[in-house]
């Protein structure tokens, strides 16, 4: 397209007044015209620009297959160490928890001690105080069966002659 069809587009079809009979311009076509070779140019560039959004699609979809491997890695390697780092997290409340349980054993420990020493040393008038108690107790229960008994094993005079054995001092309660 030239100057002058260019020029063209801006000079009145008609005088000024009653409109003449005559074909009126077609402005469509003369767009289109003047539009094509810009257009066509643009095609170019459009293809170009699709090529590029592809390529950039292709590359973001390696990019995230990528990523998500190195996520799964991340993951396993994560999943692996976990034992691991729990034990090691688990030390220092585990550290102190034992000596805390030293220190109650130990504590627990040196009570025992001054409960049995303090047995030890009441056992000794405890057991004397025990077997008092039990000889006296056996001894109010059986004394007057036990007297009739050794009374009744007694010798008589009878024996006593033969044998020649004087007969028994009589104790403080009378009996043999």
């Amino acid at each position: 397209m030239g100057l002058r069809d260019f020029l063209e587009r801006f000079r009145p079809v008609a005088a000024p007044g009653a409109s003449a009979v005559g074909v009126p311009a077609d402005r469509r076509a003369e767009r289109a015209a003047e539009l094509e070779p810009a257009l066509a140019s643009l095609t170019d560039v459009q293809r170009e620009a699709d090529s590029i959004r592809a390529a950039a699609a292709e590359r973001a979809d390696a990019v995230r297959r990528a990523a998500a491997r190195e996520a799964a890695r991340i993951v396993a390697a994560a999943r692996e160490r976990a034992p691991e780092v729990r034990r090691q997290a688990a030390q220092p409340p585990l550290r102190t928890a034992r000596h805390e349980a030293e220190a109650l054993r130990a504590a627990g420990n040196r009570t025992a001690a001054a409960v049995r020493a303090q047995a030890a040393a009441r056992m000794p008038d405890l057991v004397r105080q025990a077997v008092a108690e039990a000889l006296r107790a056996a001894e109010d229960a059986t004394a007057p069966a036990v007297r009739e008994q050794a009374w009744a094993r007694a010798p008589g005079p009878v024996e006593r002659a033969v044998a020649g054995t004087p007969r028994p001092a009589a104790g403080p309660d009378g009996g043999p």
